[in-house]
């Protein structure tokens, strides 16, 4: 596991095949109870066939959330970026050649798809369920906190997906702000919307990984209102040609494949 992360550091733009240019680091610290996977897609891939003529791809990876590493980001794009000026026979070799590579660096099996340009999901105007960002709402937090979460006075039982476009937090490396539309799917005694939503903006300081910020706020969302079924999705936008979206769930089940349009 390398960690001499590219973060933050000047960077030489290498575009030759170079596999040693994906940084893994360690997933968590603490075991999560849940379910999941994060889902990357790559928008800036190309190669070389076998008569210099430049192809281009968009990359997907499916990672479960039960891997032992993630890998940076950055060190993501730059391994990426090196297929540039490299040959390949095939489509087939490529796809291999990153199979294996991705492989070693989650330390898990990952899919992986090239999908043509054609073929990459149109992006909706839309979240799934209702929009919370209108809620009139004070704010004096900026760190996450699980006590602003809440259950609704009126105890009511409910089956719904809320959603907010205002989340932020920043890269635990650089600083940089990663911006994110979030959905919060769950079943069980209704939570109070404007406590949700303060404690989604509460994380616009603080600095962690997309990963890792999906991952408390399931286990916050658990622990503070005891949903008996729960789901969160982070949509992040893209950096680097990169977008990351986590998905995090008390049962077994594929991430929703949607795109929105800051994506």
């Amino acid at each position: 596991m390398q960690s001499d992360s590219p973060l933050g550091q000047a960077t030489t733009y290498i575009d030759t095949y170079t596999p040693s240019l994906l940084c893994s680091l360690k997933r968590r610290e603490v075991t999560f109870e849940g379910k999941g996977e994060d889902v990357w897609t790559g928008y800036e891939f190309s190669w070389l066939n076998t008569q210099g003529k430049p192809e281009v791809a968009a990359v997907r990876l499916r990672i479960n959330c039960e891997s032992d590493c993630i890998v940076e980001s950055k060190s993501m794009k730059l391994y990426l970026g090196s297929f540039a000026q490299t040959k390949f026979e095939t489509r087939a070799e490529v796809l291999n050649t990153l199979d294996q590579d991705l492989a070693m660096a989650f330390r898990a099996p990952v899919i992986v798809e090239l999908l043509n340009l054609e073929q990459l999901p149109q992006t909706t105007a839309r979240m799934p369920g209702r929009c919370i960002d209108a809620l009139d709402i004070r704010v004096q937090v900026y760190e996450p906190n699980a006590r602003l979460l809440s259950r609704s006075a009126t105890e009511s039982q409910v089956h719904e997906t809320l959603h907010s476009h205002l989340f932020r937090s920043l890269c635990p490396v650089t600083g940089q702000p990663d911006w994110a539309s979030l959905a919060v799917e769950y079943q069980g005694a209704a939570i109070d919307e404007g406590s949700l939503l303060k404690y989604l903006v509460s994380y616009r300081s603080h600095a962690a990984f997309h990963e890792a910020c999906i991952e408390q706020i399931y286990r916050d969302i658990n622990l503070m209102c005891e949903p008996e079924s729960l789901s969160v999705y982070g949509r992040f936008q893209r950096r680097g040609g990169l977008d990351i979206n986590p998905y995090r769930s008390s049962y077994d089940v594929i991430a929703p494949d949607y795109r929105l349009h800051r994506q």
